[in-house]
């Protein structure tokens, strides 16, 4: 007998075990029973031909509609074409000098046929297929019922084992398993009316309807989601074990100092998630916080009142920002806001003073040396930096607060090397401009408490967003430079985003990719660039920023832009976060269909900061109904990112938000979709949280205590641990 942890070479053989290991990373029994089927074939029902696409690897169930043997011409050999149909449509199978293979494919046989559809010459075939015929004298129903129940289950698939060889190994796996013990608590599967563990894997794979087969798999969706909120749920309850030191603000410090200087009003949200840090930083276990917040919301003003409120405890704060470009626009953000109180250590300074100071790889000597010393010594309350912030000289005398900007771009390794610098744990808040949905958030952040900031600063303007398509309506690409000059006429300042810095090379360091690969016709920096200042644009001052420009210019290009020295920036994505130039109010983005849905959000983000209504134009040649241009349609209809933030999920099949490994044999991760099961979800962690609080260490579920075990040995749980 087996159990889910037996080698499958004891049960399937070597032979087919090692197929097995070598295509899908299968070695136990329950490695296969977790390759879930991707759908059912009712017995007794023909496959829809029509529906097969170009490159699936498929399994279907069909009839011989005819077969004939021809030789092939100016060659030797032979083709045996075999023309199978549902009765509405028909499909070709291709076997070259299998003439033999007359004898078992006779018109009028049914059998099921796997393999991957072609096309030759616009028909769509099957080349080699593996095939199982009926047996003569059998009819459908009892062949397929003998092979595999009522319902045929339809696996992934490969040309190696198609897909009813898997379910011809899962019968075996299934007749030699023992009685599986489940690990779910008794009370929560009776709760929600769940099948055992062991139904639920049998009932999947020869389920006795698809009512039975649909409750199994949510059983084992449940089993993931509760898995996955239990680790986090107690992850949490560790964080809030550690002890630290309170970071609460004192009266009459530098925070009451800089609120009383503030030329405006915070917003009722930023005024509500302040008070939450407040109360986080007050206690004597570390806050580990994420702040989201739209484009333009005003999460740095919410941030360095944080920093502000560890200053005035003694401490100092560290900003971790992805790009130089970033950091230096932080730094120049807080010396603006902070006016005289970041003068620290001058000469007239007020009594409540601090400095800030900037760390990045690219600086010169001379000033990483001062940067350095001024983290050390303390005097820097506020510390700004790129990944140089971890090496190893940098020094802090008293680091309270970890503030990481861009969260999603920095690995858990970085983070714990930042707080490795602090001799108590330090407070956490991560920051992200781009929206999260309320699940995603539970799922991938469920250890961090979340605060959102939804509205906008007052007097801020919204931004009209269209598509400007280019092979329907060219002339509108000489309109978009038109509107530029009518904007810098009237005083204000525009960006050109382009995807590429050159033409000549594929590489570009800000730009993801995510929908097309790169082709050499995409607009680029340096090409653009002269080409507008010598034609539509010209008289205009037009400048360069990409990433592969030194930090000096970078930083010179970009304090220019802010001075209003420069009309037009054509930029890489190098701008998409972080950049804050009121004055801009127009923004083209060439080869729109090239960025991610919720990347557009965030870099027309860059225009309408300031009291002049903004203008993003998405330049595209992407075709009228391709889903390219449908995802840009989609961003100029809305401005809200967390809308905006679902349909880029649900576009990217939500790739690897529950880890790069999400989809890899090994992991428990592989039912759960976060957007599509919400409400699985939200159960999963109320129950987790129940759980929890009845027994903390789960001392009484041994089995429970075992399964979470292996998840954490997952691979995929690094990209979990935002602590």
């Amino acid at each position: 007998m087996a159990d889910l942890e037996t080698r499958l070479t004891n049960v399937v053989g070597d032979r087919t075990a090692k197929v097995l290991s070598t295509t899908f990373d299968m070695k136990e029994v329950g490695d296969l029973l977790r390759h879930y089927p991707r759908r059912y074939v009712v017995r007794g029902e023909l496959t829809d031909i029509s529906t097969l696409q170009e490159g699936d690897e498929v399994t279907i169930l069909a009839q011989v509609h005819s077969a004939s043997n021809r030789r092939l011409q100016g060659r030797k050999g032979s083709i045996f074409e075999v023309i199978v149909t549902d009765g509405s449509a028909k499909l070709s199978l291709t076997f070259f000098n299998q003439a033999w293979r007359e004898k078992e494919l006779r018109v009028g046989r049914q059998g099921l046929f796997a393999g991957k559809v072609g096309l030759f010459n616009g028909k769509r075939q099957l080349a080699h297929p593996d095939y199982e015929m009926i047996p003569d004298g059998s009819d459908v129903d009892s062949a397929v019922e003998d092979f595999a129940g009522k319902y045929l289950p339809v696996y992934p698939a490969s040309s190696k084992l198609p897909s009813w060889k898997i379910a011809q190994c899962m019968e075996l796996v299934i007749d030699s398993l023992d009685e599986l013990q489940d690990f779910l608590p008794e009370k929560i599967r009776e709760k929600h009316s769940y099948p055992t563990l062991q139904q639920a894997l049998i009932q999947l794979h020869k389920p006795m309807d698809l009512d039975s087969a649909e409750l199994s798999r949510e059983r084992l969706t449940f089993d993931e989601a509760f898995l996955l909120q239990l680790l986090l749920v107690l992850r949490r309850n560790e964080l809030r074990k550690l002890h630290t030191q309170s970071r609460a603000p004192k009266p009459g410090g530098i925070l009451d100092a800089f609120d009383a200087s503030l030329p405006f009003q915070l917003t009722g949200g930023q005024i509500e998630v302040c008070k939450e840090i407040e109360s986080d930083l007050a206690q004597s276990h570390p806050m580990h916080r994420l702040l989201q917040g739209e484009v333009g919301s005003g999460k740095t003003i919410v941030a360095l009142r944080a920093m502000l409120s560890v200053i005035d405890s003694g401490g100092q704060a560290a900003l971790l920002a992805p790009t130089e470009v970033l950091a230096a626009q932080h730094i120049r953000t807080f010396e603006k806001l902070l006016g005289t109180l970041g003068h620290g250590g001058m000469l007239g300074a007020p009594e409540h003073s601090t400095q800030v100071t900037l760390i990045t790889g690219s600086q010169s000597a001379a000033a990483r040396k001062e940067a350095l010393a001024l983290a050390a010594s303390g005097d820097a309350g506020i510390v700004i930096g790129t990944h140089a912030l971890l090496g190893e000289k940098v020094e802090f005398k008293d680091l309270g607060l970890i503030v990481v900007d861009e969260q999603h771009r920095f690995g858990v390794e970085q983070r714990d090397a930042l707080k490795e610098k602090a001799e108590k744990p330090p407070h956490l808040l991560v920051m992200t401009a781009t929206p999260i949905p309320r699940t995603v958030a539970m799922t991938v952040f469920g250890d961090l408490d979340v605060s959102t900031l939804r509205e906008l600063p007052l007097g801020r303007q919204p931004i009209t967003t269209h598509v400007v398509p280019v092979l329907e309506k060219p002339a509108f690409v000489e309109r978009a430079w038109s509107r530029i000059k009518e904007e810098v006429a009237m005083g204000h300042q525009a960006y050109i985003v382009a995807p590429r810095i050159s033409a000549t090379s594929n590489e570009d360091a800000d730009m993801d990719f995510l929908f097309g690969e790169t082709t050499s016709d995409l607009a680029s920096v340096e090409e653009l660039a002269p080409k507008l200042h010598g034609g539509p644009l010209a008289g205009l001052r037009v400048a360069m920023l990409h990433g592969r420009m030194g930090t000096d210019d970078k930083d010179s290009t970009m304090k220019a832009f802010a001075a209003g020295e420069i009309d037009v920036l054509v930029s890489t994505t190098v701008i998409e976060v972080g950049v804050d130039v009121a004055n801009a109010t127009v923004m083209v983005i060439m080869d729109a269909d090239r960025f991610g849905v919720s990347q557009l959000h965030q870099l027309r983000g860059r225009v309408g900061r300031g009291t002049s209504p903004g203008l993003c134009l998405l330049v595209s040649s992407a075709p009228i109904e391709s889903p390219a241009r449908m995802r840009l349609e989609a961003v100029a209809s809305t401005l809200d990112g967390f809308e905006l933030s679902r349909i880029d999920l649900d576009q990217r099949r939500e790739g690897d938000v529950l880890g790069s490994n999400q989809s890899g044999t090994r992991s428990h991760l592989r039912l759960l979709r976060v957007l599509r099961d919400e409400d699985l979800i939200e159960s999963a962690r109320n129950d987790a949280s129940e759980l929890v609080d009845t027994d903390s260490d789960l001392s009484a579920y041994p089995l429970l205590q075992a399964e979470l075990k292996v998840l954490q040995a997952d691979e995929a749980v690094d990209y979990l641990d935002k602590g």
